[in-house]
């Protein structure tokens, strides 16, 4: 694992081969790193990025858990998406507090944004780095995503 300074705390990354297969909050320093996987996340958060291109491979996980997983990923960037509604996505509408299971035990996040997935009427609710994290993510995005449109 190497870990990269982030406005969210440092940020722990597992990677196997070419792929990331955790992001870690709060992680200790360690090695640090040129991968792929570091620079796109400097980017992201220098609101230069907005989409990672870095092969992730999600490993463990129930069926249920990969397919929201592979919901998630489609959430474009700067956008939110409620619990529900990817439980409904799925076929359950009634699985919305799963889905929010599957979201806490996302291997990598921020690549593999659970932070864009809110409780119904755009709540925030419930995420594995804490609220505080979650909020900050968003704003960014939103930040990034405001500036590009109005230049």
């Amino acid at each position: 694992m190497f870990v990269i300074d982030s406005p969210i705390g440092p940020l722990g990354i597992v990677v196997e081969g070419d792929a990331v297969v955790g992001v870690r909050f709060g992680a200790r320093p360690g090695e640090s790193t040129d991968h792929p996987a570091a620079q796109q996340l400097r980017a992201y958060f220098a609101g230069e990025l907005t989409d990672f291109s870095v092969p992730v491979e999600m490993r463990g996980g129930s069926e249920f858990e990969r397919a929201v997983w592979g919901e998630i990923a489609k959430i474009p960037y700067g956008e939110m998406v409620t619990y529900g509604a990817i439980a409904t996505a799925l076929g359950d509408p009634g699985a919305a507090r799963a889905v929010g299971t599957a979201c806490n035990h996302n291997p990598v996040p921020v690549i593999v944004p659970c932070h864009r997935v809110v409780g119904a009427g755009g709540k925030m609710v419930g995420f594995g780095g804490g609220l505080d994290r979650k909020r900050r993510l968003l704003e960014l995005e939103a930040k990034t995503a405001l500036t590009r449109a109005w230049g």
